[in-house]
């Protein structure tokens, strides 16, 4: 029977079960926000220490994709997820054990951002070409908006937990979290359609996979050779740079910490975070839809446009009513993430499908970059000037260059041709 002509494609399952381990691991890497505070007074530490290894964390996260990419087309989807799964939980587990920030450092900096890493957008981008010819800004859209459904389902949890019991019971608690995706994972994840007797989404033909026979490790570095000769590279990178700098770096960082200064107590901070999740589950879902039918530089121009104007409005909000922080949550978490479907489109185009993984995996190294930057230097200004106004307001108009830089890009309706480097 084919798969692809019945009533249910197997395929969406395998986008649930992303999904869900996307969902998880974003829930997972957006605590230090919610640990910020009781870091600070349980231990002492500064808020530009504990800055410090959400940076390292958020940095190694980026860094570890293109060699994801490698390692899921090399051992196969469901492998690469269960190993980053457990050690995932291992770091967790062992984080209410800490006594000194080095340990923070080695558990959260080095340990959780390679765990999160291997399950990162790049996981979403190799699902959608692996499964779906059509439908692929949808499917991305859908994997990239997991993040925002982990912070809205997370955070308000852990931090009510946090507030309630303690933040070691918070950590216990995503444990179990992570053990129960393992699970689900581990029974019922695929590699392929071919495994399901199935065609990719959009096409008749049941096709085998294609034997990944680069190096492990050279093939992410030829392919990132190969991709800095183009000027499209370089721009989808800056802007991915700028896209980091103020979304998960500083806002997702920070946010909390922020608010905490204006009085407002650390649940009701976490509340607004799940309420940018709740509308970036939708923005970043209808982003994909879009970049199928549009332009996807001009999708990209509006955006960073947009969220330059609600950063610029924030250090306002914070001082203002509780309702101008509610705005500010509608109006930036509908555009929070809603860049990805539009540049891993542009760098489909750009650079192909069987290379594509790869490069759009070193982009978003270029998107932590910018959100390591901005963990750090954010807590570092914060410490120093006793306010997050000057990081926000900085954040605001590196957004109105992105928007600039976005339109730049030229597009490649047409696969172009390069090294026969393994993808």
């Amino acid at each position: 029977m084919n798969q692809v002509k019945s009533k249910f494609y197997y395929g969406w399952i395998i986008v649930l079960l992303t999904f869900i381990t996307l969902l998880v691991s974003a829930g997972i890497r957006s605590m230090p926000s919610v640990l910020m505070i009781p870091f600070q007074e349980e231990f002492g530490w500064s808020r530009g220490e504990i800055s410090s290894v959400a940076s390292i964390g958020i940095l190694l996260y980026g860094l570890v994709g293109p060699f994801s990419a490698a390692l899921l087309l090399r051992f196969g989807i469901r492998k690469v997820v269960l190993l980053s799964l457990s050690v995932l939980a291992v770091s967790l587990a062992l984080t209410p054990f800490i006594t000194a920030l080095w340990q923070f450092d080695l558990l959260w900096g080095l340990v959780s951002g390679l765990a999160t890493g291997m399950m990162a957008n790049v996981l979403g981008v190799t699902v959608s070409n692996l499964w779906f010819v059509k439908r692929k800004g949808l499917v991305v859209g859908m994997l990239t908006a997991s993040a925002a459904a982990g912070q809205l389902l997370f955070l308000p949890l852990l931090a009510k937990m946090t507030s309630d019991y303690g933040w070691r019971y918070a950590m216990y608690t995503a444990v179990a979290g992570i053990l129960a995706v393992f699970v689900i994972v581990a029974i019922w994840m695929k590699n392929h359609p071919s495994e399901v007797g199935a065609a990719p989404y959009g096409t008749d033909e049941i096709v085998q996979p294609t034997p990944f026979r680069g190096n492990l490790f050279l093939s992410p570095i030829q392919n990132l050779a190969y991709a800095m000769k183009n000027k499209t590279f370089w721009l989808l990178a800056g802007t991915f740079f700028f896209c980091g700098f103020s979304t998960n770096g500083l806002i997702g960082t920070h946010l909390i910490a922020a608010c905490g200064d204006h009085g407002m107590v650390e649940v009701a901070a976490a509340g607004l975070l799940a309420m940018m999740g709740i509308f970036d589950l939708f923005g970043t879902t209808i982003s994909g839809w879009l970049s199928d039918r549009f332009d996807s530089r001009w999708l990209l121009f509006w955006y960073y446009g947009l969220r330059g104007l609600s950063l610029l409005f924030l250090p306002y909000a914070l001082t203002a009513t509780p309702a101008m922080l509610v705005v500010f949550s509608v109006f930036y978490g509908l555009d929070w993430i809603a860049t990805v479907p539009p540049t891993a489109k542009l760098a489909g185009e750009t650079f192909g499908k069987e290379k594509s993984g790869m490069i759009f995996g070193w982009i978003v190294v270029a998107h932590q970059i910018g959100a390591s930057t901005a963990a750090y230097g954010a807590g570092v200004m914060r410490d120093w000037l006793g306010s997050y106004s000057q990081a926000f307001v900085i954040a605001g108009f590196t957004c109105f260059f992105a928007s600039l830089m976005a339109i730049r890009v030229k597009r490649h309706l047409t696969e172009r041709k390069g090294p026969a480097v393994q993808a």
